[in-house]
């Protein structure tokens, strides 16, 4: 099962009700899919940072999931997806690639 680090913010173009009870049942709504994703175990972190306006999401599943993920919550909010290689599999592939290098070398 892959990982991934999710950037998002709010995206000021859409458009956000101005009336409170509307703002109100908008949140709601982004809040039961944010809700909905940590039960399934789709979402295993999330957090905002202290400008109010953008955050992050440590999120686990197959890129289908976290397309399907984004695309819920737009126009409202903008993500930026990136899959995490574990540093375990990032030094195997370099020491496996490495290695060919240096074996390429002295042929």
């Amino acid at each position: 099962m892959a990982r991934f680090l999710i950037l998002w913010r709010a995206n000021l173009l859409a458009p956000w009700p101005t009336d409170p009870s509307k703002a109100l049942e908008l949140n709601e709504k982004i809040w039961a899919g944010i809700d909905d994703r940590v039960k399934k175990g789709l979402i295993k972190e999330h957090g905002h940072f202290p400008d109010g306006l953008s955050g992050y999401v440590i999120a686990e599943g197959e890129a289908t999931d976290v397309f399907r993920g984004a695309h819920t919550f737009m126009p409202y909010i903008l993500f930026e997806s990136h899959e995490i290689i574990p540093w375990e599999k990032e030094r195997e592939i370099v020491r496996e690639l490495c290695k060919a290098r240096i074996a390429a070398a002295q042929k």
